[in-house]
């Protein structure tokens, strides 16, 4: 019923999506009304966030049964949105021809189940994880096509979606997918029994950086924050008090501005029950100021000092779990089954730790791109990028970013291998030879 009801309300009040391209000097001005539902604030965020487009200003009201949101979103590079193709997927996604229960279904970048088959891992982060990790799918005859690794607080996160070397499709044989669970169980396992390691195999459809979030959530990555590797003056700034007169929790956040951003922190929300009433967003500078009156889905603001604890770490997480530590690698070439198993192996084996990994493939084409750091702790030696750079190609791998990273000595500890790490016993072996995992 109500899902009925809500369905009703809809048809009765259509979304209603204004664009604007005039009012405001330096950025589009995108307007989304509609009928209200715990989560749609998410759903908007998730539309603008999968279109790579930065949300500079934004203003959040759903107090009642409506809600109002305005964005001022710019593209990468700070011009306002003109694409006609990219203002119409906005009105058809957001407008009252949507159908926002779906929408992580539309998402741009997700791709239906049935052409891959859809690897979700997670465990205790240590070295050379992601390069075991690939070695086993490659052995396996199992081609990455496209993921998502993340690491956090000793942990570490991966969505992968693969296809069969033979048949170019999703893998179907049950015998051959529990296979694939059981060693890739065990390569997480590792001998650290303390924590758990899970991987899950399957068809469906998902938003990777949702589930990304949503997996290290549920394995409490948030646990022991106060220990962040980040500078003090760099870690974020999360307040939360209770404003008793409106029966709302205040939610402060002071950082540095980056990237999806709003996305990480409405998200978390989302996740852990919190219904966002009110919100103010500013990220025209480096920092970014973000504030929002929430109440749990019960109806209440936090209720005591432990939650309101539990409050701050999980968005400190949210914010850390993306922060692109280290050096920015860019591959490209063409892609063919063993690729990434050969990328990492040779990172590893020249001491190289990779603290995040977008692994994608379009057209036949492998962009994969991977932000490195030296495995001890020390500063990125250029003649070992140079080095890795003439194995696999000057003009396949290519330093992105801010080379500085090179002469920049890390604060961390060098125990903190992330996804990588090096096991220098190990022979080096040139690029076209994939190591068998036994």
């Amino acid at each position: 019923m109500d899902d009925e009801y809500a369905k009703f309300i809809r048809r009765m009040n259509p979304p209603r999506v204004v664009i604007d391209n005039e009012s405001c000097k330096n950025a589009t001005v995108i307007q989304v009304d509609s009928a209200n539902k715990h989560g749609i604030l998410l759903e908007v965020v998730q539309v603008l966030t999968d279109l790579n487009l930065m949300i500079s200003k934004a203003y959040i009201c759903s107090d009642g049964g409506w809600f109002m949101d305005v964005f001022n979103v710019t593209d990468q590079v700070g011009n306002k949105i003109t694409d006609e193709g990219i203002l119409d997927y906005i009105q058809k996604s957001l407008g009252p021809d949507s159908c926002f229960a779906s929408s992580m279904r539309r998402s741009v970048g997700v791709t239906s189940g049935m052409d891959h088959t859809a690897i979700e891992l997670i465990g205790s982060d240590r070295p050379g994880l992601l390069s075991e990790v690939s070695a086993v799918l490659t052995h396996l005859k199992c081609n990455v096509v496209n993921a998502e690794v993340w690491t956090h607080n000793t942990r570490a996160a991966a969505v992968m979606q693969v296809t069969d070397e033979e048949t170019g499709g999703a893998i179907t044989d049950p015998e051959r997918l529990s296979m694939v669970k059981r060693l890739l169980c065990n390569v997480l396992k590792g001998s650290n029994k303390s924590r758990e390691a899970k991987t899950i195999v399957s068809h469906g459809v998902t938003h990777t950086e949702r589930r990304l979030h949503q997996m290290m959530f549920a394995d409490r990555d948030y646990e022991g924050m106060g220990e962040s590797a980040l500078e003090e003056k760099e870690r974020p700034n999360v307040n939360v008090t209770n404003w008793h007169d409106k029966d709302y929790s205040v939610v402060t956040i002071r950082c540095k501005d980056r990237p999806k951003l709003l996305f990480d922190l409405v998200c978390t929300l989302t996740d852990m029950q919190y219904v966002v009433f009110h919100g103010n967003v500013d990220a025209e500078g480096p920092e970014a100021y973000q504030e929002y009156c929430i109440r749990h889905v019960d109806g209440s603001p936090v209720k005591s000092d432990a939650e309101r604890q539990r409050v701050i770490q999980c968005l400190e997480a949210a914010i850390e779990r993306r922060v692109s530590e280290g050096l920015k690698l860019e591959l490209c070439t063409t892609d063919r089954v063993g690729l990434l198993s050969d990328v990492t192996r040779i990172f590893r084996e020249n001491s190289l730790t990779v603290s995040r990994a977008e692994v994608t493939t379009r057209a036949g084409k492998a962009v994969n791109t991977f932000y490195v750091r030296d495995s001890s702790g020390y500063p990125v030696d250029p003649k070992i990028i140079d080095s890795i750079r003439q194995t696999i190609g000057q003009t396949i791998l290519r330093v992105k970013g801010c080379p500085e990273e090179l002469n920049q000595v890390p604060q961390e500890s060098p125990t903190r291998f992330l996804f990588g790490g090096l096991f220098k016993s190990r022979s080096f072996c040139n690029f076209g030879l994939v190591r068998s995992y036994s």
